[in-house]
């Protein structure tokens, strides 16, 4: 009991935070490392369902230097439409920067993984301690068993 009152909320926090931190670096490092830039489409973009297509673009770059580059576009989009695209600073297509938002649940699902891994531990030990207990008492049950068993059933032999 005394693991699951302290350790559990402890390593949960600690694991938690820990996870946190990890992904604000990686936030702080993706949001100083890309920019959006307005990009426009080469050709139209593929159809079908709804589910994005990636389509050529092209955009001028901060310096004045043309790029291209591959963007997930919506089915459809037409040849010369305007798209927001991420960019890094060597001019490559990227993702957008991951948002607190996502170091926020990366520190919660992590907080609650060690939560849980800490009470299924526990448990687990737990198990394992009773096991080996009532292994222990029964052996000392047969034991005695063994030693009274004779005694009292010849009362009852006629």
């Amino acid at each position: 009991m005394v693991i699951l009152v302290l350790v559990l909320p402890a390593a949960a926090v600690s694991a938690g935070l820990t996870a946190y931190e990890a992904s604000m670096h990686t936030v702080r490092t993706q949001t100083a490392e890309r920019h959006q830039v307005t990009a426009r489409l080469t050709s139209t973009a593929g159809g079908g369902d709804w589910a994005k297509r990636p389509a050529p673009v092209r955009w001028t770059d901060i310096d004045g230097v043309v790029r291209t580059g591959t963007a997930l576009v919506k089915p459809g989009t037409p040849k010369g439409s305007t798209v927001r695209v991420w960019v890094t600073r060597d001019g490559k297509v990227a993702r957008p920067p991951a948002t607190t938002f996502n170091a926020k649940t990366s520190g919660w699902l992590v907080g609650g993984m060690a939560a849980f891994g800490v009470g299924a531990g526990s448990y687990a030990v737990g198990a394992g301690v009773r096991l080996l207990l009532d292994r222990r008492r029964y052996a000392q049950w047969d034991a005695e068993w063994g030693l009274v068993e004779p005694r009292w059933s010849a009362r009852f032999r006629p």
